[in-house]
């Protein structure tokens, strides 16, 4: 691969893309070819379709789904585990009443989403829904139905919404860094524009789709059956849930204090300190406590605790591997040049800058799946117009964030996140491009429209 050249343009690359995303759907939803097959396969034609070297398809495709595993497969087993011991505990139904009776049947999914923006804030977007599905599936459940997107989808847009416009999450901090972007700055935009585009993409949305699309909540962390008479403590369960949280916002704040030269970011505290809060140890440091508290010191022998995880991470195998599968796909059409080629033909259409960001981050992010990859090539291209621009800082920012909303538009098959969700809230494929996809082209275009009306008015 290293001397290996991409001689095929941006036009029948992106043929290439399009004939293998509708396979894929052809497959799923006409053949019902399981997902995780499907993926595969298609991501074999395609790196044959696409011309890279034979002796590099196998490490390709095991690149693409290694580097996804990698990411949340841990992230998935751990929140899985700790989902099902609040949820056997009777810990998510004391949360989800409680809940109701602060905020109210009418605006528990608002509290819910809420909620999920501010826990977005230091927590990326897989591991905070993991850590939240619990409890989003027990409130959903209390108040009874099929409400399922309401509640599910209106939090999962609130950790999406974070995760792509507001530092330290990884897209914007590197978008800063191409464009010379004041940080602090990108925070204070990000941050005012997150909640209006949560409430129209995420909470007005999920209020939209789930009156036409009714859904019972899913199985995956057990149901309200079996608990015991005698749960624990509300504060008990929002502790633990706590827990990973408070450790993963003290990675992130020493890492910003290293940044900014407050703390010694080599100091063998500061990197002992970091190493607790990564997200795979935070949600592994939690387990741990979670079996305790919610097991161990209830009564609960060790091999019933067992027998719980084992049948856990049996139910979630599935979700797993197809949303490495996904990473597969995806990653075999970054490897094709896809992107550049895309890329470089985007970038000689001479639009202003703004809009450049936006509509080539948005076409890589359609493209190729992942959105971190289309906002951060999109930076590295446009960079050089930006730095020379002499653009204020507040413009400098908007730039930044307008290639973050186009590198979130319209999740599909190609993106590993789509897979994630869908799979997770125990949607099929259909359903997953009908709420999921669209979710993610509004999040986009709302977060677009705040961004340019920044930049316009500053």
């Amino acid at each position: 691969m290293d001397n290996w050249t991409q001689t095929l343009g941006a036009g029948p690359l992106l043929g290439i893309a399009a004939v293998a995303v509708a396979l894929i759907l052809f497959l799923v939803i006409k053949v019902r070819l399981h997902a995780f097959l499907v993926l595969v396969i298609v991501s074999l034609l395609t790196a044959l379709a696409t011309g890279i070297p034979s002796g590099a398809i196998i490490e390709t495709l095991v690149d693409g789904f290694g580097s996804t595993l990698g990411s949340v497969a841990l992230l998935i087993g751990f929140g899985a585990v700790l989902g099902r011991l609040i949820e056997s505990s009777g810990g998510a139904k004391v949360i989800a009443e409680k809940m109701v009776a602060v905020f109210g049947e009418k605006r528990a999914a608002f509290a819910l989403g809420l909620t999920s923006l501010v826990l977005g804030f230091p927590i990326f977007f897989d591991a905070g829904l993991v850590v939240m599905l619990p409890i989003i599936f027990a409130v959903a459940r209390r108040i009874g139905g099929k409400n399922l997107l309401l509640y599910g989808l209106s939090s999962a847009a609130a950790f999406s919404v974070m995760h792509v416009f507001v530092p330290p999450h990884p897209g914007p901090v590197a978008a800063s860094d191409f464009f010379g972007a004041n940080l602090g700055v990108v925070l204070l935009v990000g941050l005012i524009i997150a909640f209006p585009v949560w409430y129209v993409s995420g909470y007005l949305w999920a209020k939209f789709v789930n009156a036409r699309t009714p859904l019972l909540v899913p199985d995956l962390f057990g149901t309200d059956e079996d608990q015991p008479a005698v749960p624990p403590r509300a504060s008990t369960v929002l502790a633990v849930v706590a827990l990973p949280l408070v450790l993963i916002l003290l990675n992130t704040g020493l890492d910003a204090l290293g940044t900014a030269k407050v703390v010694d970011a080599d100091a063998a505290w500061v990197q002992a300190l970091r190493l607790v809060g990564e997200s795979p140890v935070a949600l592994l440091i939690t387990v741990l406590v979670a079996m305790l508290v919610l097991g161990k010191f209830r009564g609960q022998d060790g091999s019933a605790l067992e027998k719980l995880v084992d049948s856990t991470l049996g139910q979630v195998a599935s979700v797993i591997l197809i949303t490495g599968a996904g990473g597969m796909f995806g990653g075999v059409l970054r490897a094709s040049g896809i992107g550049d080629a895309l890329a470089s033909t985007l970038d000689s259409w001479g639009m202003p800058v703004i809009f450049a960001a936006y509509v080539i981050a948005l076409a890589l992010r359609l493209a190729q799946g992942s959105a971190t990859v289309a906002l951060v090539t999109t930076a590295g291209l446009l960079s050089p117009a930006v730095m020379a621009g002499g653009y204020g800082a507040i413009d400098t920012a908007a730039i930044t964030l307008a290639a973050a909303a186009g590198s979130v538009f319209a999740g599909h098959v190609n993106d590993s996140g789509f897979w994630l969700v869908g799979r997770l809230m125990g949607m099929d494929v259909k359903t997953t491009l009908k709420t999921w996809t669209v979710q993610q082209g509004i999040e986009s275009l709302v977060g677009f429209a705040f961004v340019l009306a920044v930049y316009a008015i500053f």
